[in-house]
């Protein structure tokens, strides 16, 4: 019953982010955006974070029907679900499900530019 008491929301909206498909990691050195082509991202829309009851979730959306394209839980940061990149405070690496909330494989990593801090991630 409290469950269903408790509202989303809305913490930050990024209406323009890039996604992309990054490689595994060769060592356990950490991400590194030099890495990825950030030239080329594999899909752009927006970003919306947002919380209900003690769990975030971070959703990436189309930007405009504002369909879900997947979303992050953030239950704990740090965590797993949230990585730095070693080398930009630019981008960051999300675990991300898809819409029906199956957990993928798929891990992303995101250009959000100067505006980060702000959102407490």
């Amino acid at each position: 019953m409290a469950a269903e008491l408790e509202y989303e929301s809305v913490l930050c909206v990024k209406p323009d982010v890039s996604v992309y498909r990054i490689p595994p990691r060769a060592s356990n050195r950490g991400y590194r955006a030099s890495d990825w082509k950030l030239d080329q991202p594999d899909w752009t829309g927006r970003l919306r974070i947002t919380s209900k009851g003690k769990i975030a979730y971070i959703k990436l959306e189309d930007k405009v029907s504002g369909e879900l394209f997947a979303q992050a839980p953030v239950e704990q940061y740090p965590g797993i679900a949230v990585e730095t990149v070693a080398d930009s405070s630019r981008y960051f690496v999300i675990r991300i499900q898809d819409g029906t909330g199956k957990r993928t494989g798929i891990v992303n990593g995101m250009k959000l530019g100067k505006q980060v801090g702000k959102a407490g991630i």
